[in-house]
């Protein structure tokens, strides 16, 4: 019932009652908004403050984009964004929205974003009296019967009302008459029907016709009215009229019932015989519009079919009016009233509305963010109208349902762009009826991305080699590294980085293109002056934060032959003549040429051969060892004095190769020579010795290996008791503070603490005898084998280079012992054989280098009294090298050094200390002496 305030006119202040229900005190999407007005207001009326009743903040309102969502295609209500007021914005009438229903709702839903939230709406539509009550005819015939007798109730046509409550159909009145009086029905529908009921018999012949007047009145104020006339016509007495068995039927048929289908059937019953008694069917006059054109009657039997299309969502309910008259002169009828329920089928799928979408959504999205928001309807009722929504399933989004037909699209997993950089979400409804009716929609959400991957590689490092000589500016290397992040967060940057402490690298040998990640050379690499570079490439993309990724870059440079051989011995433009005595048997090994090739591998294999001889038969030069040996004895007849050119060639391709000259001097043999050895004693004596010191040799090891395999089955023995008494000991004991712990230096002999502790590599090769440690790649091999020597313990340096050297940095006194005699001078020499045949040798670079370099001192000590070289511990190496290359750069080989032209090797101070003269020595001095007095 309408309030009273609202009756006396009160309601025209626009001030309604806004009744705001909390229903879920932690959702807020669960708040619903209740609000009162009048039918018919004028647009733009003020319904309520929403902001206010839902304590939103007004100044946020045109950020948040605040909206009014409705299912209905009119949009009867908006809201101000700049006051928060909801207003009409269309025009209500209450009878159009809901019809004949008592309570009429408008129900709708706010929308704000940013966070998203939902609140719910309801207005209701208050009646107002502004429909006249009204009759389907302009006018109603009675055709009566005189001989009716008193209390006959004859129906008269119903009014109709849109409006409800009280301001909906009341009463019925009827107009003054001495026959018949008004007598007003209430239906089970709680609707108004007005019958008139005989209350004084007709006379046809005094009163043929009446004239009455019906007026209907509603419960409004003021009151509204209709009147609809009667017109009775008292006709001849036909007295027995038809009866229905009962007066309501009811009955129930599905909406998709098809047309035919049997819904009741009606019987009426005359006890008039004749025409009078045969009765026919047809439909009342009270009928609503649309009935004939659903239902079919048959006039005889009094059968209710199916003649339409039903819908359940249309009309629910059908309230059918048959009457039955019987074929009398003046027939009478009679009324009954049918009720057709009509059942709900699950004819109508769901239909799903994306309300709001939140796209892209970035791939560092928490759980939960919501997506989208989905109204769902369904016109069917009942368990056919419950409708569920589903995603895919292995996909990262869920639905949730706050309110009713409303579900949130949700994510449930984390995003990854780079997987899957966008969604197409296929959104199945599907409603609970049988068939299951189903909708599908489509929901597009983009990921957007963010910089969480750093570049990637296919490789952790990278190996380059590079000949040598190589052309400045032309790519090297091309690094492969990609992103998968976005353009933006892909765009990749490329430095390059220098490996420890060494720098200037990338300036003054490398460039790296920034962009394209292209590595060139700036200037040609030398092989000789370095062979290995240590970079870093640095790649960084371009997203915040920035995130990199290191490479290593290893640049190897590989030789070219592109040095050719240099000769060491004989000097380049010395004087040195090499003595030959006639009648020298083949085989006399001359001398040998030394040279040196700075390359690298089969680059640097040299190879000697001799180019040019005055006699060609004379001499032969091994190809690998370049000694220079007699292929014939000397005759008498062979020139004095002989020059070779000798050819030195390498094996890099393209060869290259250099020329040596050696000179030799045929001189006359001379009786001291041959006096020297008389009858061989001399070498067999040395050959007894040779034997002696080989038994002593071969029984000092054999006495040495018994003593090891001792120590180490003692040793094994001890520890085997040792743990059978730990196994034995309580287990107190077992737990003790454990000591230091030392490692014992093999080649120092002495106690170093872990930190200080070397590995020491030693062969038995005497030319490798050096400590190799392993240390960056050095410029040449003479600072890599300074900086080796240098970093050894000053005994162990003495253990490698004699008991006379220092380490560098430690001048060492000179040394008066280590000379070379006037015996042993380049001249005549024991028949020493070399081996012109066999593999290639093992021609390291610096070894032999440094085994040329102290065979071309040791020519140079063929005068007289001079020392071997300039100085003390010098070898004469300062004079040739400079001052600052002295014997603390180079390890000792004197024990293997062959002095060309003499039988004599070079031996340290130590033999002489002993009393031991090395053998040959005074026949030397005597082949000097000879010379000297020529």
């Amino acid at each position: 019932m309408v309030p009273e305030a609202w009756r006396s006119g009160l309601v025209s202040t626009g001030r309604v009652v806004g009744v705001l229900l909390l229903l879920g005190a932690l959702n807020k999407a669960s708040t619903v908004i209740h609000y009162e007005i009048l039918e018919e207001r004028e647009k733009g009326f003020a319904v309520g403050n929403v902001v206010a009743n839902l304590g939103l903040d007004l100044g946020s309102l045109s950020a948040r984009r605040l909206r009014v969502v409705s299912g209905a295609s009119r949009r009867f209500f908006e809201v101000n964004r700049e006051t928060g007021e909801m207003f009409v914005n269309d025009r209500l009438d209450r009878e159009e929205l809901c019809g004949t229903l008592p309570s009429c709702t408008v129900t709708l839903e706010l929308v704000v974003e940013n966070p998203l939230e939902l609140f719910s709406v309801e207005v209701v539509i208050q009646d107002i009296n502004d429909n006249n009550p009204a009759f389907p005819a302009r006018e109603m015939k009675l055709e009566i019967s005189e001989a009716v007798a008193p209390g006959t109730r004859f129906p008269l046509e119903s009014a109709h009302d849109p409006d409800v409550g009280s301001n909906s159909l009341q009463t019925y009145e009827l107009s003054r008459n001495e026959h018949f009086a008004l007598r007003v029905q209430t239906r089970e529908d709680s609707t108004k029907y007005a019958e008139l009921v005989l209350e004084r018999a007709l006379d046809r012949e005094r009163e043929p016709s009446l004239q009455l007047m019906l007026t209907a009145l509603d419960g409004g104020t003021p009151a509204r009215s209709a009147n609809l006339p009667i017109r009775i016509a008292v006709l001849d007495a036909n007295d027995n009229a038809p009866a229905f068995n009962q007066s309501l039927y009811r009955a129930r048929v599905l909406e998709d019932a098809a047309p035919g289908t049997r819904v009741v059937q009606v019987r009426a019953t005359d006890l008039d015989e004749g025409p009078n008694g045969e009765i026919i069917y047809s439909f009342g006059s009270h009928n609503r519009a649309g009935v004939r054109e659903l239902f079919a009657l048959d006039l005889v039997t009094g059968v209710l079919t199916v003649k339409g299309r039903l819908d359940f969502e249309d009309t629910k309910l059908h309230e059918i009016y048959i009457q039955a008259k019987d074929k009398g002169a003046n027939p009478e009828g009679a009324h009954c009233k049918v009720l057709v329920e009509v059942v709900d089928v699950n004819d109508n799928a769901p239909e799903i509305t994306v309300t709001s979408v939140y796209s892209p959504v970035p791939e560092d999205a928490p759980l939960g963010t919501v997506i989208a928001l989905l109204s769902v309807t369904d016109l069917d009722a009942g368990e056919n109208g419950l409708v569920t929504c589903e995603v895919p399933p292995g996909l990262p989004f869920s639905l949730t349902s706050s309110l009713k037909n409303y579900f949130t699209l949700k994510t449930s997993a984390v995003l990854d762009r780079e997987t899957v950089p966008e969604y197409n979400l296929s959104i199945a409804a599907r409603d609970a009826g049988a068939p299951s009716l189903s909708a599908l929609t489509t929901v597009r959400v983009q990921v957007s991305d963010i910089n969480d991957n750093p570049p990637q590689s296919s490789q952790s490092s990278y190996d380059i080699y590079v000949e040598e000589n190589n052309l400045p500016g032309v790519p090297i290397l091309n690094l492969s590294v990609w992103d998968p992040d976005a353009p933006q967060n892909a765009r990749l940057s490329f430095f390059l980085l220098e490996q420890g402490a060494e720098t200037g690298l990338v300036g003054r040998y490398f460039t790296i293109n920034r962009d394209s990640g292209v590595v060139s050379s700036l200037v040609p690499l030398d092989y000789e002056d370095r062979r290995e570079f240590e970079l870093t490439a640095h790649i960084s993309d371009g997203g915040t934060p920035v995130l990199a990724t290191n490479i290593s870059v290893n640049i190897f440079v590989t030789d070219r032959n592109d040095n050719a051989p240099q000769v060491l011995y004989p000097r380049p433009g010395g004087s040195s003549v090499e003595m030959l005595p006639r009648g020298t048997a083949a085989g006399h090994v001359v001398s040998r040429v030394v040279g040196w090739d700075a390359d690298a591998g089969h680059n640097a294999w040299l190879s000697y051969s001799l180019l040019g001889a005055p006699n060609q038969s004379l001499f032969a030069v091994g190809l690998h060892t370049g000694q220079v040996s007699t292929a014939r004895p000397v005759q008498d007849t062979d020139s004095p004095r002989q020059t070779l050119a000798i050819l030195i060639k390498d094996n890099g391709e393209p060869s290259l190769s250099t020329t040596a000259t050696l000179t030799v001097s045929v001189t006359e043999d001379s009786p001291e020579a041959r006096a020297e050895f008389p009858s061989g004693s001399a070498p067999r004596e040395q050959n007894k010795n040779l034997t002696f010191y080989l038994l002593l040799a071969l029984i000092l090891v054999s006495v040495g290996f018994a003593v090891t395999v001792l120590g180490v089955i003692i040793f094994k023995v001890y520890k085997w008791k040792r743990a059978r008494d730990l196994y034995r000991a309580p287990a107190s004991s077992l737990y003790r503070t454990p000591g230091p712990s030392l490692h014992a230096d093999a080649v120092r002999g002495g106690l170093i603490p872990p930190h200080l502790y070397h590995q020491v590599y030693l062969t038995t090769d005497s030319r490798r005898s050096d400590p190799l440690l392993k240390k960056p790649g050095a410029a040449s091999p003479l600072a890599s084998r300074q900086n080796t020597l240098r970093s050894c313990d000053p005994v162990f340096y003495r253990q490698v280079l004699g008991a006379e050297s220092a380490p560098p940095g430690q001048q060492a006194p000179p040394n008066t012992d280590w000379r070379f005699s006037q015996a042993q001078r380049p001249g005549t020499s024991g028949s020493q054989n070399g081996d012109d045949t066999g593999t290639w040798p093992n021609n390291q670079f610096d070894t032999e280098m440094l085994q040329a370099m102290i065979l071309a001192s040791a020519s140079e000590a063929a005068d007289g009294s001079s020392t071997l070289g300039g100085g003390a511990g010098t070898m004469g190496l300062s004079a040739r090298y400079g001052p600052q290359f002295t014997l603390q750069h180079v390890p000792d080989y004197r024990q293997n050094v062959y002095i060309p032209g003499s039988n004599a090797t070079l031996t340290n101070a130590a033999g002489k200390r002993d009393g031991k003269t090395p053998a040959g020595g005074n026949g030397n001095k005597k082949k000097s002496g000879k010379k000297e007095k020529k």
